[in-house]
């Protein structure tokens, strides 16, 4: 069994019912996730007063973008750069894989329809493969690492724990390596990159490599699933 297949088996059932439990140990088989919010609604269609933001990275932003624009309560998806050093990066910086910035999309959501943790469970299940190092799929170099750039120390606790449990578990066949770090900037990438899968549905990279994504979204967490 893969190891996306058994994160899915493990956690689903966590989000359907919503509840709230202390993290489990290795040996009965089970990932429990503490603070998981109730099952979400549908978007509501308008930013809420309270939205926060979360910013993960999985490789191509295309990818990763489309998978969040397709979260019930998630509001907006914007790609982007985080992890580097070099002020306001250009595509074509950030390609030459030397700026340490990792191709990133910066997620807007409202807590009280979709909790953290659940934005990890599609990030980790759905959108990218996190044993990858610095490559997803046709892409190579640091650009294209698994990381996660938190923005509060909640945040950072989350993901870590959540990284803890599922390698407990033995979830994957090979260590997760999702970098976990201190959101310093991120920078929007160029407008041709936004909202890319739904600009080029037709394209061979995005058939191939992103288009699958939102079909397991659909499939694996339909209660997640919101059509655009």
């Amino acid at each position: 069994m893969s190891g996306i297949m058994k994160l899915t088996i493990l956690l689903v059932a966590v989000i359907a019912i919503g509840c709230g439990v202390a993290a489990s140990s290795a040996s009965n088989g089970e990932v429990d996730i503490a603070g998981l919010a109730p099952t979400p609604q549908a978007n509501a269609g308008t930013k809420p007063a309270g939205a926060e933001t979360a910013v993960f990275a999985g490789g191509c932003f295309w990818g990763v973008d489309a998978v969040f624009k397709h979260v019930k309560g998630v509001f907006d998806v914007r790609s982007g750069y985080a992890g580097g050093k070099v002020k306001s990066p250009s595509y074509e910086r950030v390609s030459e894989g030397d700026t340490g910035h990792a191709e990133s999309v910066r997620v807007t959501y409202d807590p009280s329809k979709i909790s953290y943790s659940q934005l990890l469970t599609v990030f980790f299940s759905v959108a990218h493969d996190p044993t990858e190092k610095n490559r997803q799929g046709p892409d190579v170099g640091t650009q294209y690492r698994s990381a996660i750039f938190y923005t509060s120390d909640e945040q950072k606790k989350a993901a870590t724990d959540f990284i803890a449990a599922i390698e407990n578990a033995k979830v994957f066949s090979k260590p997760v390596v999702t970098e976990v770090a201190p959101l310093d900037a991120f920078y929007e990438a160029e407008g041709y990159h936004q909202n890319y899968l739904a600009q080029h549905p037709t394209d061979p990279y995005i058939v191939y490599n992103d288009l699958p994504k939102l079909e397991d979204l659909k499939k694996k967490f339909p209660d997640l699933y919101v059509k655009k």
